[in-house]
């Protein structure tokens, strides 16, 4: 079955992708004025993507409002529903603020996701206006509410195709192993003020030595947000900056300073071996 729905989004290309992109020059256009607030609604500061956090709340809330309906508690239904509509309001702003940052099949999935999403809220919107009509109009509010419940799961499980088999929004480094073993670079120099590229067994790190006199800064040269070469990006205060989505990352301990990324970037130390070369290992760092 799911190879069948997963074809199904698949199909849908056609339309969600030039939809997609169009909506997303716009998004870009509001979001590149207004980088601190991104920041806020993509988690930055939270350490964890706030979209899905904020999410369970319109769907518990109206898991809960079609209960209270079949079971016939008016007013309770009511409720729940006004209090999903407005959470739904505010996942969708934290959901374009990464959608924004989508390409490829995951932008094709997340319109798909939006989509379905506005078609939710739109049905839910007009469910709650006729419920504050007459009453006469009570059974035909409680199935456009049905309806919407309806598109609300099948956007659910867009969502979560959209990160569990597509990747949106999922930590790079999640299944590397913290290993703090010193292992040889394939790098003998690091010249000042320029990022440099090199590998320590399977990892890839990103170099970077502020002085003649300096250390060499380390960090993995994936970024954590969406694989973005960080050793082709630049150096911003004392952060790199991820060259595809602008993501900045403190060179020192690879704390996140910028997103869209929200998780931290590994860091390792270098030193010189007796033969001349460099070598490095990763610093583990709690949490």
């Amino acid at each position: 079955m799911h190879r069948s729905i997963a074809a199904l989004i698949d199909a849908q290309e056609s339309w969600a992708k030039p939809i997609g992109e169009q909506v997303q020059h716009w998004l870009a256009a509001v979001f590149d004025r207004t980088r601190p607030a991104k920041d806020v609604l993509n988690g930055t500061w939270l350490g964890h993507p706030l979209h899905p956090t904020i999410t369970d709340v319109p769907v518990g809330a109206m898991t809960v409002a079609a209960l209270f309906d079949v079971t016939g508690q008016e007013r309770a239904a009511d409720v729940a529903l006004a209090t999903g509509v407005a959470a739904m309001a505010a996942s969708a702003v934290t959901g374009a603020a990464d959608a924004v940052d989508a390409y490829d099949k995951p932008q094709v999935y997340a319109t798909v996701h939006a989509t379905l999403m506005v078609t939710s809220v739109l049905a839910y919107t007009g469910s709650l206006a006729m419920r504050l009509g007459p009453r006469a109009l009570r059974p035909l509010a409680v199935a456009t509410s049905m309806a919407g419940y309806a598109a609300l799961a099948a956007g659910a499980y867009v969502g979560g195709e959209l990160v569990y088999r597509q990747g949106n929004q999922v930590d790079r480094h999640a299944f590397e192993t913290a290993s703090t073993k010193w292992k040889a670079l394939d790098v003998a120099e690091v010249p000042a003020g320029r990022l440099v590229k090199a590998k320590a067994g399977v990892d890839t790190l990103v170099l970077y030595r502020p002085s003649e006199a300096a250390p060499i800064e380390a960090l993995h040269g994936v970024c954590a947000h969406a694989g973005g070469p960080l050793d082709k990006g630049t150096i911003v205060d004392g952060c790199v900056e991820c060259p595809w989505h602008g993501s900045r990352f403190r060179l020192e301990d690879g704390h996140v300073m910028r997103g869209p990324a929200v998780y931290d970037q590994p860091r390792f130390e270098v030193r010189e071996t007796a033969e001349g070369g460099l070598e490095a290992r990763r610093v583990v760092q709690a949490g």
